[in-house]
């Protein structure tokens, strides 16, 4: 077959970088962020974290090819915070998200065990 290996599909190889950030020189306070092994599930959670931002005038993301996992994020500003400022912020929440997340699903996990041991 001539599909790659699956573990070239999330693992970094030498001299590769997770993300890189270029200006858009077209829009003011604007910047593409290139994400390296990542996939659709990555940029539309972030997308949809940036929309929350009020300083966040416009935030998409595209995939320029199907059959390589990458994926480039844009993000528009207002004067009050970068593009670099407001994705580390949209990255904290979602962090924070996920670990509330798991602390709720942990806890379910735990009643619904102790609740089928007690019947």
């Amino acid at each position: 077959m001539n599909a790659p290996d699956r573990f070239e599909l999330f693992l970094l190889g030498d001299g590769e970088t997770k993300v890189s950030m270029e200006q858009d020189t077209r829009q003011p306070n604007a910047a593409i962020f290139a994400f390296n092994k990542e996939d659709h599930t990555l940029g539309n959670l972030l997308r949809a974290t940036l929309y929350h931002n009020e300083h966040v005038i416009f935030s998409a993301y595209k995939v320029p090819h199907p059959l390589f996992p990458k994926f480039e994020l844009r993000i528009q500003t207002d004067e009050e915070t970068t593009p670099k400022e407001a994705l580390l912020a949209a990255c904290q929440s979602l962090i924070g998200d996920l670990q509330m997340l798991s602390q709720k699903l942990t806890r379910e996990w735990e009643l619904n065990k102790i609740a089928r041991d007690t019947s």
